[in-house]
């Protein structure tokens, strides 16, 4: 063999070695990756792979007594009533269709620890604190706060936050109006807080306050149904927004889960058309500055 064709057969081989070497080098990234994330999650979310209370049915936490117009009847199970509405479609868009209700009360629902439940839905403000002992889905609705004083009360004329500020006004204990009365009103005199809905009522109808302070769409019921003899005295907003999101379990798996249903609920404009449905009476009620 002459040394050329030696010379020229080394190098051939030479060639081949750092051929077979690229082959082993780090594939290029997938123009696919992103889709095949995408996939990987919404698997994680498909029905059979849910950590439920009970296998194959969603359990939800609500109050009682469950006032409308978040749900009527006082019967959860029914679909009707905003919060009902929105707990079905949430079942829906999970892929589950079996729904027990379980009452949770109110202050019980935010409460650090286990719970028994997936989730709670009923009027549960979204706050740092509250954050810190259970999970908050995304917001599914954000709510104004209204004054409702008897129609011959005093308060009943009230056409700003300052003309309230003297009246005596009552909350109930664990909500966000307390903030809120607290923050916007700034009354001169200490809030009286209440055990329940029924106790803040109950103080109105029998003028142990002038005023209470409730969201806005309670207020329509409550001036409606409950306290005929009330008038809503005007809304106002609550500082920061007032967004209600339903209430998990801390760093439960199942978090994200709803919130992906939340929105796509958002997208579809299905959330909107409930709202609509069942909270559409908000626009006549005076503003309070």
């Amino acid at each position: 063999m002459s040394r050329l064709l030696l010379l020229l057969l080394t190098g051939l081989v030479s060639l081949v070695i750092a051929a077979c070497g690229d082959d082993e080098e780090e594939p290029a990234p997938s123009a696919n990756e992103p889709a095949a994330t995408a996939t990987a999650e919404a698997d994680a979310c498909s029905p059979e792979q849910l950590e439920l209370t009970t296998d194959g049915t969603l359990t939800v936490g609500t109050d009682k007594p469950a006032y409308p117009p978040y749900f009527e009847d006082d019967d959860p199970a029914n679909g009707k009533g905003f919060e009902s509405a929105v707990a079905y479609a949430l079942a829906d868009k999970l892929g589950i269709e079996q729904v027990e209700w379980t009452v949770v009360p109110f202050n019980a629902s935010f409460a650090p620890g286990p719970k028994d439940f997936d989730f709670d839905i009923n009027q549960i403000s979204i706050s740092p604190k509250r954050a810190e002992r259970v999970d908050f889905s995304d917001p599914y609705y954000t709510a104004p706060q209204a004054v409702i004083a008897l129609k011959d009360s005093g308060a009943a004329s009230a056409t700003s936050l300052a003309d309230v500020a003297d009246a005596k006004i009552g909350v109930q204990v664990g909500t966000t109006s307390l903030d809120a009365a607290m923050e916007s009103i700034k009354p001169s005199e200490q809030p009286q807080v209440f055990n329940d809905s029924n106790d803040t009522v109950r103080a109105l109808k029998t003028k142990r306050v002038d005023a209470i302070v409730v969201d806005l769409p309670t207020a329509f019921y409550l001036t409606a149904a409950e306290v005929p003899e009330a008038k809503i005295v005007g809304q106002f907003e609550a500082p920061g927004g007032d967004d209600w999101g339903v209430v998990l379990e801390k760093d439960s798996t199942l978090t994200p889960c709803v919130n992906q249903a939340i929105g796509e609920l958002e997208d579809s404009g299905e959330l909107q058309q409930i709202t609509d449905k069942w909270m559409g009476g908000q626009a006549g009620a005076p503003e309070l500055q």
